[in-house]
């Protein structure tokens, strides 16, 4: 069983290439037009994502995101959500790896197995980084005006947030 699965790749590749030779298709040719377009797709997103991984940079910085988090306490303690996965909430959808170094600090803390630490790695898992993920695909396609994707994301990640709870809760 261990040798097929290490040579799935393999295969899959030797297939792809044969199917390619026998429908005449230059896969050199191919490849390289697919990394140009690849390269330019990269020079077109670049600024949004610089900006973003900027902005997040800058919030802990200067200490904003703590100010926020202090003002949002009631509101998630209504929720049922642990305040101390506030920065995480706020961050998630700006920096996935941001949010990732937060909920590695959380669990670090208060450990992997407490109710913090999970609904933290749940939080994780049942999110996205929204703003990240709308620049790079609106980006590419070249959409200007996002209309309700933000609003709806945002809606979605709390959703999902209010929800790891509640599940870390019911199930642990």
């Amino acid at each position: 069983m261990n040798t097929v699965i290490s040579l799935l790749v393999p295969l899959i590749i030797g297939g792809t290439a044969l199917f390619a030779l026998g429908r005449r298709v230059d896969v050199y040719g191919a490849l390289l037009q697919g990394v140009e377009e690849g390269l330019g797709l990269i020079v077109r997103i670049f600024p949004a994502v610089l900006g973003l991984l900027t902005a997040v940079y800058m919030l802990r910085a200067s200490g904003a995101l703590e100010l926020a988090v202090q003002y949002l306490s009631p509101l998630l303690h209504f929720l049922g959500l642990p305040t101390e996965t506030a920065a995480l909430m706020l961050v998630r959808p700006i920096s996935g790896s941001g949010a990732l170094g937060i909920g590695a600090e959380l669990i670090q803390t208060f450990g992997p197995d407490s109710e913090i630490g999970r609904t933290a790695a749940v939080m994780l898992g049942s999110s996205e980084s929204t703003f990240y993920t709308i620049a790079v695909y609106f980006g590419g396609l070249g959409v200007q005006k996002t209309r309700y994707a933000v609003p709806a994301a945002l809606c979605a990640d709390l959703a999902g947030f209010i929800a790891s709870a509640w599940a870390v809760r019911l199930f642990f």
